[in-house]
């Protein structure tokens, strides 16, 4: 079962706590405008008696022209395809309503892949997605970070992302946040 989900990342960072003498709040000045932006889509990945896998990938948008500046259909099919690969098996796939996720086209290519099943979670559900919290993780991990740059952000996030999937114990903590589990309901 693989839980999907997107996020992205600007040159400003998230607000974060951080410590300072008393009185002088720590201020770093970062600019933010026009400077690009990194988009992530991930899954989580889970399989009752296996370890947890963090299976993601990044798109950077310079904020050119007629740029796309989120992931698209074929972007989320490919991410899929190389899912299927490296777990080697069917996929139980969960995921928001975003407008990419429902198009025709994306059901067009979901409807070829007789190995994938699609759920759907209901409108405004981020708390059932572990996902959400692997998002969550890394923002809290990049708080009041200054990068020189939008490579030396794509660098330090997926640092960070594989300093993730490097902790099974971490990936089975956000599927348990969201209070699903993977065994059977027995009555």
């Amino acid at each position: 079962m693989c839980f999907e989900d997107e996020a992205g990342q600007t040159l400003r960072p998230p607000k974060a706590r951080t410590w300072g003498r008393r009185g002088h709040t720590p201020q770093v000045p970062v600019s933010g405008k026009g400077s690009g932006r990194i988009s992530i889509a991930g899954l989580a990945c889970y399989k009752p008696g296996r370890r947890p896998r963090l299976i993601y990938r990044t798109i950077v948008h310079r904020g050119r022209k007629n740029e796309r500046r989120s992931f698209g259909e074929r972007d989320y099919i490919s991410l899929l395809d190389a899912a299927h690969q490296q777990l080697r098996g069917p996929i139980v796939l969960v995921w928001d309503n975003l407008n990419t996720h429902i198009s025709a086209a994306m059901r067009q290519m979901i409807a070829a892949r007789d190995w994938l099943h699609v759920i759907r979670l209901p409108a405004y559900a981020p708390d059932l997605n572990p996902t959400e919290q692997v998002w969550s993780h890394l923002k809290r991990s990049i708080g009041n970070l200054a990068v020189c740059g939008l490579d030396h952000l794509l660098a330090i996030i997926r640092n960070r992302l594989k300093r993730i999937q490097y902790r099974p114990d971490l990936l089975d903590g956000f599927l348990t946040h969201t209070g699903l589990t993977l065994l059977p309901h027995r009555p």
